[in-house]
């Protein structure tokens, strides 16, 4: 992307606009968001009884 320092607020989104526009799409997930995060807290709450 271009630098936008000198862009008003309306032309600097115009810019972005058109540059996320140009980009190539991205693929489709494999899997859902958060599907393979640790689940931290619910694995250490079994210890805090003890």
């Amino acid at each position: 992307m271009a630098n936008t320092k000198a862009l008003s607020k309306e032309e600097r989104k115009k810019s972005k606009r058109t540059a996320r526009k140009k980009q190539a799409p991205k693929k489709p997930r494999e899997h859902a968001r958060g599907s393979k995060t640790r689940k931290v807290a619910k694995m250490t709450r079994g210890t805090a009884k003890r």
